[in-house]
């Protein structure tokens, strides 16, 4: 029922809802025969449909380079996310894995439902892995040593200053974009952080990379967040997480401004916009603590539908700015800094020059419609898409 209500507050979101869906079923027409390529394009899509949809964006012999280079490091990180295997084990492999892409035999099994089933037959990512061009699988080479590497650093030193959190957050996140930004380079067309909850509730030990330097001020142990007692202390906490992400987003933009080709744009585009808009739907919000926080589908279909130009990009991010901005307490311990980020960003995209040649899909007073209508439509839709709540985007 979650997507009939969802629509029937947003009845905008129907069309591209119904455009997602038609992209997601062309997308599936489009997979490869043979078993290792029809094997990782479904893979791809079942843990991750929304960027499955934005790497179809790309042209085929990148699509496949990216294809693998997202299911190389979702299987790294599914070893380092798998409490259950027992350290001794786990370091070996995060700091070999990038020498199981040479073995078409090799595999691990750990993780659970589509994950395990990644690693248990990930010879079939592999032989992909070896049909790739040689600058294609020397980049892959690279990041997932660098990115094993900083994960098995992690496995043993906890992140206690903020240092150590950016430090973690390039070694799982950041070097992801130099990795990608290897692989446009090496096609020839281009020259260049919200599951709190089921962190900290893994067994048989939390997995939390939250810096000691920032939630120490508000409670003794990090798991305390989580209880509702500390409910305003966890939302002060989490509005500084996110006012200390919000420092990259100028760095982001740039990165953004510099991409020549429409399908590379809107590949690396698509993803960022979305980052800032979770962002804006994390902030002051304690539900981060109860469960898992994602903007709704129908504004996700939207950004992967309209997020076409330089202009639709400045203008997300103006516009989630400001519906962060009308979150921000003046009572909140950060509520200066926070204002202060996002100041910056804001006056960066009026500097941009673009916010008067796009069509905001954020923040607008939708036309009026007839309510039986709406219902009709809902209902159609709802069966059309064959959505059920709590689907993976």
């Amino acid at each position: 029922m979650g997507i009939l209500r969802s629509i029937l507050r947003h009845p905008e979101d129907i069309y591209p809802l119904m455009k997602l869906k038609i992209a997601a079923q062309y997308a599936e027409k489009q997979i490869p025969s043979q078993p290792h390529w029809a094997f990782s394009y479904t893979m791809l899509h079942k843990v991750s449909r929304s960027f499955s949809l934005v790497i179809q964006q790309l042209p085929v012999e990148l699509r496949d380079a990216v294809c693998i280079f997202y299911l190389v490091l979702r299987a790294l990180a599914t070893v380092e996310d798998d409490t259950s295997v027992a350290t001794e084990v786990k370091v070996p492999i995060l700091m070999s894995f990038h020498r199981h892409l040479y073995d078409r035999e090799w595999h691990f099994s750990c993780g659970t439902k589509d994950y395990k089933v990644l690693m248990d037959q990930f010879c079939h990512v592999s032989t992909a892995f070896l049909e790739l061009g040689r600058q294609y699988k020397e980049a892959i080479e690279d990041i997932t040593m660098r990115m094993g590497a900083g994960m098995a650093k992690f496995i043993y030193k906890e992140v206690e200053t903020i240092d150590d959190y950016d430090e973690y957050c390039h070694h799982v996140a950041g070097i992801v974009g130099l990795g990608l930004s290897k692989l446009l380079c090496a096609s020839g067309k281009e020259d260049i952080t919200r599951d709190y909850l089921e962190d900290i509730n893994e067994v048989p030990k939390c997995r939390m990379f939250w810096p000691r330097q920032i939630w120490s001020k508000y409670v003794n142990k990090l798991e305390d967040l989580k209880y509702e007692e500390n409910s305003i202390k966890a939302v002060q906490c989490l509005n500084e997480m996110v006012t200390n992400a919000l420092s990259h987003v100028e760095d982001c933009l740039n990165y953004i401004s510099t991409l020549r080709d429409p399908a590379i744009f809107r590949f690396c585009a698509i993803p960022q916009v979305m980052a800032i808009g979770t962002l804006a739907k994390c902030y002051n919000n304690i539900e981060v603590f109860r469960g898992v926080v994602k903007i709704r589908r129908g504004l996700t279909a939207k950004v992967i539908d309209r997020t076409r130009t330089k202009a639709d990009v400045y203008g997300a991010f103006f516009d989630f700015s400001c519906i962060l901005k009308s979150k921000v307490e003046y009572k909140e311990p950060n509520a200066a800094k926070t204002l202060k980020r996002l100041e910056v960003i804001l006056r960066t995209c009026k500097d941009s020059g673009t916010l008067n040649k796009r069509q905001s899909y954020v923040i607008q007073s939708g036309p009026n419609y007839n309510s039986a209508l709406v219902v009709v439509l809902v209902v159609i839709v709802a069966i059309l898409l064959g959505y059920r709540s709590g689907n993976r985007h």
